[in-house]
């Protein structure tokens, strides 16, 4: 079946198919079409173009009078599938505790732990598929999703089977990642060399018998995963076909950026700490950059430095890092927003990071992330707004209308 809809008034994100990121001073560029129509047939785009070119013959008419289309956001960093909620440590902070202190008074990520090891995969599955819900109508059309809250075998591959589970009943894309390496359990605390002999032994060889991932992540962070930990974690994990996207240089950099890249990590997130050498190590690589201001707004912790990647001629993606402790919100149009009032992104440098780069750093820029000819027809459909640079301008309101996953409103 054929659906077009016609009088756009901006069609936002057009692309050739040879455009899979953009970097630098080319994430301010946005091509965009007025009064435009777009052909969608069953779940592919098709054909779009001007209004004085419109197809003659169609199944279905959508009129967008007064309304702007642009491709769903592309959420390349989440950890959605949890158990339960930490909102007690969002009081603790008020009262003036520290991340770090939180977490060393058991709260944190073994906090999670422990809830989600007690919760059953049925019960996980529906607390999960609530949160993604909730986010498609937010106008995310593809997404990410890490284990990383079991930290033991049969609690990572739960997760991992919950995550599988999602990709079987939802249309959107999702990507699956292996977070084994996010903490250490407390019975590790002082055998941290057992536990990754854990996670290379065990747990990624039935994570590969079942093919449960697609991605290896680590938390490579001081307190966390040394450098040395995580490299070693992502070579054993290249065994199985593993790619890594890696969580680096939130709270201090330690070098997990360059080793990232020589990992040939698909992305690098957070970043909210960089030097000279990070961006250096970035350079030249096929390593995505990814940045989640939504964690920085949550903890009060410095947002990721956008300007000095983006005018190292590096791009840039946007993600919303959604989990219990950091950021309990998977909306990447706050995202979108923060990012340009927080990290002075123009709409559309936070608009490419948000489509097409978040797209890229999930390896689906062939599949979403631009309104291109064969992609899937993942989109939004605005209210009736002014400029795209509204969507940020007015970040409070709920600015769509309708969402659109394989060609069917949501």
């Amino acid at each position: 079946m054929t659906t077009l809809l016609i009088n756009i008034k901006e069609l936002i994100q057009i692309r050739e198919n040879s455009v899979k990121k953009v970097a630098g001073k080319d994430m301010n560029v946005l091509p965009t079409l007025k009064n435009a129509f777009l052909l969608i047939e069953n779940d592919i785009i098709i054909d779009y173009g001007s209004m004085e070119n419109i197809p003659s013959s169609t199944d279905n008419i959508i009129d967008c009078e007064g309304k702007m289309i642009l491709p769903t956001w592309c959420d390349s960093h989440t950890h959605i599938v949890y158990a339960g909620n930490r909102e007690q440590e969002f009081v603790d902070r008020i009262n003036g505790l520290s991340y770090e202190e939180i977490a060393n008074n058991g709260g944190g990520i073994l906090n999670s732990a422990k809830k989600l090891q007690s919760t059953s995969e049925e019960d996980l599955y529906k607390q999960s598929s609530k949160r993604l819900e909730e986010v498609i109508a937010l106008g995310t059309g593809a997404v990410e999703i890490k284990s990383g809250y079991g930290l033991t075998v049969d609690a990572e591959l739960k997760m991992l089977r919950v995550i599988k589970k999602l990709k079987e009943n939802y249309k959107l894309p999702i990507k699956a990642t292996f977070l084994g390496a996010h903490a250490f359990p407390s019975e590790y605390k002082n055998n941290k060399e057992g536990y990754i002999n854990l996670i290379i032994n065990e747990m990624l060889p039935k994570i590969a018998e079942e093919n449960l991932a697609e991605f290896v992540d680590a938390f490579c962070e001081t307190g966390y995963f040394s450098v040395e930990d995580t490299d070693r974690v992502l070579t054993a994990a290249k065994i199985y076909g593993l790619t890594p996207k890696v969580h680096v240089n939130q709270f201090t950099t330690i070098g997990g950026v360059a080793m990232s890249v020589k990992q040939n990590a698909i992305s690098v997130d957070h970043l909210e700490v960089m030097n000279n050498k990070d961006i250096e190590a970035l350079q030249g690589s096929e390593t995505m950059p990814v940045a989640l201001p939504s964690c920085s707004y949550f903890l009060s912790i410095p947002y990721t430095p956008a300007r000095d990647i983006i005018n190292a001629n590096l791009p840039l993606a946007l993600a919303t890092d959604f989990n219990p402790g950091s950021t309990p919100s998977g909306n990447m149009n706050f995202v979108v927003a923060t990012a340009c009032i927080k990290m002075k992104m123009t709409p559309e440098e936070a608009i490419n990071a948000a489509t097409i780069n978040g797209a890229y750093a999930m390896n689906l820029a062939d599949k979403v992330g631009s309104i291109t000819k064969g992609k899937k027809a993942n989109f939004i459909i605005t209210k009736e707004i002014p400029s795209y640079g509204f969507i940020p301008y007015s970040f409070g309101s709920n600015l769509i209308d309708s969402v659109y996953i394989n060609g069917e409103k949501i």
